[in-house]
């Protein structure tokens, strides 16, 4: 009890020293139960959605997809004929049945040819109204559509373009461009994961959707009262046997969740991830704070150790002030947690995603996790302050404030640091010099842990030299004043390196992303310059197939000398070896794309592949299946025929574009896959005629005016495209980061308070022989820029390291340029300066502040 009532004098007494720590615990936590709280109720979102717009039972084509996605490679859904119905109601059980026809290989544009599709990257969905989508949609303006002239629009789509009642808009899909005019808007009765939606009557749908009558995609089946979905499906499979898709309503939004799961997981994991390196930093802050709290009341705890208190009781008094500093700052955590979960759906509300409020998921196990999580956190960062208070002795009573350096635990501690960063270090060597990237990968990673805990065991060893450095460039012109701040962060190695190191953390991840991000852009760059011989490139951002229909008006557009078409699909390959290789990857193209793409080659020319019957593959291919030039590949085409292809040329496996592809010809693809099932373009390829470039250019962008879901690019394009994708990954990853660094600036705050608190009487002495309250300040301020420059160079240059290292692996999958983003690196560095002002401005103000004589009576 007698420890219980210590602990939380203390902790009381020191509430203000103890508010910047809590704040970090509080961001940690924060952003742990924010990401799951926020992901439960994405998942949430999706359950309820996939529940409410699944039939009981639903029968589909065999070759549509599990989700219920109705996209194929030729642009047109799979379908089902009309008979199928008259099949379904024969079963036993079934209450209704419905035809429908639904396609997302569209594209929508209003009445001045601008794209309607979500700018989040959600679906563009235009299908027949339904029965079923009247149960997650209500009709609030107009009327559901009647007639090849009508549309029905989803509400936030209307909202978000300005859509009104006789609006006209346009379908463009692989079967021509069908307009109308809006007769009706409906609104979500459930939540819109971003999707813009659009409807037409049956007949329409199936006109402009699939180009004929008396088809579906999907055919929705209710069950009778008191018949289960899985003995409707029984029934209906009876009815139909194994030629068609049939899903209960439960496996289809299994199926959609599943098809969400991937991404879901991957955005949970990095926030999660990024939450850790939070976490990190924290601990960090809070060593420093429970070291300098216990190096102030060093008298205190040598009071307390004289009148009887054992080595295990102040021991446990200090664990317990952070036991209490970890339940307040997690409890507050969780609170902030939830909030920042619905910050986070405001946000995608503002990038198309409609997420409801309503729908918000706490599960129970997060606020334990958030408790569990920054009490052990706490409580284990302040385990190694508790333990040197402990082994205070009654002496100390005696004593100044404050402990005494222990010089043979500084040289162990920088024995151990060298061997760690040494070992690091190696296994960094040996990551840049692996043969394969798996195996470098495995290096690179032990490499970046082992050098990092390195530098943070060394760093209180580093700062004497490196603060030294500083002082004599930065500090020295400020005279006496400059020295002194150079002493003061000097005066605790321990410190200097502790808080230099929190900021190091995220600094190093920022170095080493900006160094692997240019160097991508870099290689990248090199090899469009190297290889691509194409002028234009024509494509859809989204992944949207070409329409045949705007293949045709590239190529009538003036001043090309040639088109080239770029398919895509999979084939089953048997090997010579006997091998059978299922869904292989097979590029189509026109011989012309040998010019296009310079691919380096083998053995044989690449523009034999484009013969009839001949294909290529890479080096490593014919590697493991004993290929040479001249073997043959029987090669099953998806939707067509088996042929038996010879191989004309083996290319090299080190290109960057195109790594790994297989080429054919479109006119053998042609020979084996009937028309109405031949997969349309992924790319287009154009080249002016000679001088014509910039005509050629305009011409292409006006001839696909019409088709607005496609980008004209030229080389030029194409690399600032690649740059600021790159870029804005980059953007996103340093955002997440600055949680990071924001818990680093906390800890400079902290820091120079507590050193400010710990020199109260040094401080006044200084004011009493003429030290004005401008220098005290400049002097604080100059302190807190060199403990953030110092924590800067530390990662910049181990951050640079991680990123040239990370380099050679991507120099192992061709991307073999090293390109240091010196700017970004410079403005980092100096920005650090920046945050160590702005860390000092309290710290240094109340200093300013301070009585002098009440300062120097300070014990």
């Amino acid at each position: 009890m007698t420890v219980l009532k210590t602990s939380m004098r203390n902790f009381l007494a020191h509430k203000g020293r103890m508010a910047l720590s809590a704040v970090a615990v509080v961001l940690s936590v924060a952003f742990v139960c924010g990401t799951l709280v926020f992901t439960d109720t994405m998942n949430t979102t999706f359950d309820k959605l996939f529940a409410a717009t699944s039939s009981d039972v639903t029968v589909s084509a065999k070759g549509a997809s599990d989700t219920g996605e109705t996209t194929s490679d030729n642009g047109r859904p799979p379908v089902i004929p009309a008979s199928v119905l008259g099949e379904v109601r024969r079963a036993d059980g079934v209450k209704s049945v419905e035809g429908t026809v639904f396609s997302t290989s569209v594209t929508v544009v209003d009445g001045d040819r601008d794209s309607l599709s979500p700018t989040s990257g959600g679906p563009t969905i235009v299908g027949s109204w339904n029965g079923n989508d009247a149960r997650t949609m209500k009709i609030t303006d107009g009327a559901a559509p009647k007639g090849p002239d009508q549309v029905m629009v989803d509400a936030d789509t209307a909202d978000k373009h300005g859509l009104e009642l006789g609006d006209e808009i346009g379908v463009i899909n692989v079967v021509g461009t069908h307009t109308a005019r809006i007769s009706g808007i409906a609104d979500f009765t459930v939540t819109n994961p971003g999707a813009a939606i659009f409807y037409l009557d049956t007949k329409t749908a199936q006109q402009a959707l699939v180009g004929e009558s008396g088809v579906y995609t999907n055919v929705n089946v209710t069950a009778a009262a008191g018949v289960s979905d899985d003995r409707l499906k029984k029934n209906v499979l009876a009815e139909l046997g194994g030629e068609y898709k049939v899903r209960t309503a439960k496996e289809t939004a299994e199926a959609n969740q599943k098809d969400v799961e991937g991404f879901m997981s991957v955005m949970k994991y990095a926030m999660l991830g990024f939450a850790g390196i939070a976490f990190l930093v924290g601990i960090f802050l809070i060593i420093n704070t429970f070291s300098m709290l216990v190096a102030q009341r060093t008298r205190e705890i040598g009071l307390m150790r004289a009148i009887g208190s054992s080595r295990r009781q102040v021991n446990r008094s200090v664990l317990t002030e952070a036991l209490l500093l970890g339940v307040v700052g997690s409890v507050f955590g969780v609170g902030a947690g939830v909030g920042l979960a619905v910050g986070l759906m405001k946000l995608m509300g503002l990038m198309g995603m409609e997420l409801s409020t309503d729908d918000l998921t706490v599960a129970w196990t997060t606020p334990v996790l958030g408790l569990v999580l920054g009490v052990v956190v706490t409580v284990l960062a302040a385990y190694l302050p508790a333990r040197r208070a402990g082994k205070i002795s009654p002496m100390a009573a005696l004593r100044d404030a404050g402990t005494p350096a222990d010089g043979r635990a500084g040289r162990i501690r920088g024995l151990v640091g060298l061997v760690l960063t040494g070992a690091g270090g190696f296994a960094l060597y040996l990551a840049g010099a692996a043969d394969k990237a798996t195996e470098g990968s495995l290096w690179l990673g032990v490499g970046v842990v082992l050098s990092l805990i390195g530098f943070v065991v060394v760093g209180p060893v580093l700062a004497g030299g490196v603060v030294r450095v500083l002082g004599a460039v930065l500090l020295r012109a400020f005279g006496p004043v400059g020295r002194m701040a150079e002493r003061n962060a000097l005066r605790n190695p321990r410190r200097t390196g502790a808080t230099g190191a929190a900021l190091m953390i995220g600094l190093a991840l920022v170095a080493c992303l900006s160094v692997v991000g240019s160097s991508m852009v870099a290689s990248a760059t090199e090899e469009l310059d190297k290889t691509v011989g194409t002028d234009f490139i024509v494509q859809n951002d989204g992944g949207q197939l070409l329409t045949p229909q705007a293949v045709r008006a590239a190529k009538a557009a003036p001043g090309l000398e040639r088109v080239t078409e770029y398919k895509w699909t999979e084939a089953d390959f048997t090997t010579p070896d006997g091998k059978t290789l299922k869904d292989t990857a097979v590029t189509a193209a026109d011989p012309s794309y040998a010019t296009d793409l310079r691919v380096e080659t083998v053995a044989g020319k690449l523009t034999d592949a484009y013969r009839p019957d001949s294909m290529s593959v890479h080096e490593d291919f014919a590697k493991d299946h004993g290929i040479r030039v001249g073997s043959k590949i029987d090669v099953a085409f998806k939707d067509g025929r088996t042929g038996a292809l010879t191989v004309r040329a083996i290319t090299s496996s080190e290109a960057v574009i195109d790594a790994g592809a297989m080429y054919t010809s479109i006119d053998t693809l042609a020979r084996y896959v009937p028309a109405d099932r031949m997969p349309l373009d992924s790319l287009l390829f154009a080249s002016a005629k000679e001088g014509q470039e910039d005509a050629a250019y305009t011409a292409l962008k006006d001839a696909l005016h019409d088709y607005p879901q496609y980008t004209v690019r030229d080389q030029t394009d194409y690399k600032e495209a690649l740059k600021d994708q790159i870029g804005q990954l980059l953007n996103m990853i340093y955002g997440l980061l600055a949680l990071a660094i924001v818990v680093a600036i906390l800890g400079v705050v902290n820091t120079l308070a507590l050193s400010v608190v710990e020199r109260t009487r040094e401080i006044g002495l200084m004011r009493a022989i003429g030290l004005s309250r401008r220098q005290l300040r400049r002097m604080i301020r100059m302190e807190s820029v060199v403990i953030a420059l110092f924590g800067a160079l530390l990662g910049l240059g181990l951050g640079m390291g991680w990123g040239a290292t990370a380099q050679q692996l991507l120099a192992l999958e061709g991307l073999k340029v090293l390109d240091i983003p010196w700017p970004t690196i410079i403005g980092v560095f100096i920005g650090s300066a920046f945050v160590g002002l702005f860390a000092a401005l309290v710290p240094a103000f109340r200093a300013g502040r301070m009585n002098v004589l009440n300062a120097i009576a300070t014990e």
